[in-house]
């Protein structure tokens, strides 16, 4: 795997790593291959779904697969093929249609890099891919439509396990979208802020959001999660207000952005004026950053999460809103019922991207640490590792109800948290990068990047 460091390219040098990236992919193609023992690989970008007797699609999302390959996201029924030795080839799906605009060949110096076919309809790729695909890997979702075409296997797991186990050290090339996706959420994250301080309601904040990162709701790696006061408290809070005469106590968003296909995955968590509850997010922030620090090659990535049980229980502690210290809290599993979720998971073609739990690229599963089931990463540190430290504080009712009902209720004060209750919670999430020395905060950078100097 290429060594990481925290330098960071120039601008305009992202077309300049391309080459070097697809050199990259066509290794790893080469052993996963070479484990499945087949001679060649199809990757297919994947089709629309349409709703239920109806014939409007659902919005398209390209396998990740394909777009690993190529800067192209919005282009169904196209193919890439690799064999080892031969240059790989691109066969792209160009229909000729009036209903719709054909999806159309982004220009750029990667396409020297590809064998590039236009076919009509997808069954026109089928000559351009092999005589003889017995010895074929096909990788994507599933058309009967090519049932005659003879590949060798389906999504066969061999090579699966190899392709999704590689693919969490980022190449070069695939920092530098990433690095470019966090620049795009970050304007958002911006603009969200201070339409949320001038009054605007959660809807129209999240239309604050997409307008300043240029995103349609379509173009988001996932759903923003734009949540004032208790709705905060829901993990994965899916609503959008539209009311401005609402209480403004907090506001929570958790947004990202995309950039040839890469994630980035960005939460803030502001207060209105409160400053109790200023000063939690504050000692959040705080923790949040160390942690973000501690991303280093080596390190176990489980130890990070029980650093973060550690460090939550000290904030529980010193905010009052627990009775005992930071260990205590821990070992009584009380640190749980505010911190309920993983301190985050590996980020790249996919939010919450493969192979976090994987052992090796022939298999297996690194275990969670007991008590803690929803850990999206178990891996050890490697350089190019993109992973989000995403720490949290809640008051969830469900949580604090079993709490109660369990014995752990005496180590908490109540009357802190009914105080509190109504700010709904904190989260506070960066995208970092382990590298060969420090930790690259993509996340920070960002947002340094557009304060006035």
């Amino acid at each position: 795997s290429p060594a990481v460091s925290g330098c960071q390219p120039m601008p305009d040098q992202i077309d300049s790593l391309f080459p070097a990236h697809v050199a990259e992919l066509q290794r790893r193609a080469a052993a996963a291959l070479e484990a499945g023992e087949f001679a060649a690989l199809v990757v297919y970008s994947g089709r629309p779904r349409y709703a239920f007797q109806d014939d409007r699609p659902y919005p398209f999302a390209v396998n990740p697969h394909f777009k690993h390959w190529l800067p192209i996201t919005d282009a169904p029924d196209c193919f890439v093929a690799y064999a080892p030795g031969h240059r790989p080839r691109l066969c792209f799906h160009q229909p000729a249609d009036y209903w719709h605009r054909p999806p159309v060949l982004p220009e750029g110096d990667w396409q020297r890099e590809f064998d590039i076919s236009i076919v009509r309809e997808p069954g026109a790729a089928r000559e351009l891919l092999s005589t003889d695909l017995r010895s074929t890997a096909f990788v994507g979702e599933w058309q009967p439509e090519f049932e005659p075409w003879g590949f060798g296997a389906v999504n066969p797991a061999t090579v699966l396990a190899h392709l999704h186990f590689q693919r969490a050290v980022k190449t070069p090339y695939e920092l530098e979208c990433m690095r470019r996706a966090s620049a795009i959420a970050a304007r958002g994250h911006v603009a969200a802020r201070d339409a949320f301080l001038a009054g605007a309601s959660e809807f129209e904040v999240h239309l604050a959001y997409c307008a300043a990162s240029g995103q349609r709701e379509n173009d988001l790696p996932y759903g923003n999660i734009i949540a004032f006061d208790a709705g905060a408290a829901v993990l994965h809070y899916q609503h959008l207000e539209h009311r401005r005469d609402v209480p403004r106590r907090s506001f929570l968003i958790d947004a990202g952005a995309q950039f040839r296909g890469y994630a980035s995955d960005i939460t803030r968590t502001w207060s209105a004026g409160d400053p109790e509850f200023a000063a939690l997010v504050a000692g959040m922030d705080a923790l949040q950053r160390a942690l973000a620090g501690g991303i280093r090659a080596g390190r176990d990535y489980r130890d990070v999460h029980l650093d973060a049980h550690r460090a939550i229980g000290g904030l529980l502690s010193d905010a009052g809103i627990v009775r005992c210290d930071a260990e205590a809290a821990v070992a009584a599993g009380v640190t749980s019922v505010f911190f309920p979720h993983g301190i985050g998971h590996l980020l790249g073609l996919q939010v919450h991207d493969v192979a976090g739990l994987a052992a090796s690229a022939t298999g297996g599963e690194i275990p969670r640490p007991p008590g803690h089931p929803f850990l999206r990463l178990t891996r050890v540190l490697e350089p190019g590792f993109v992973v989000t430290v995403e720490p949290g504080l809640y008051f969830i009712d469900l949580l604090l109800e079993a709490a109660r009902a369990d014995g752990r209720g005496r180590h908490i004060h109540w009357d802190a948290v009914e105080r509190l209750k109504p700010f709904g919670g904190i989260r506070i999430e960066d995208d970092v990068v382990c590298t060969t020395d420090a930790p690259e905060n993509l996340t920070r950078d960002a947002f340094a990047a557009l304060s006035p100097s």
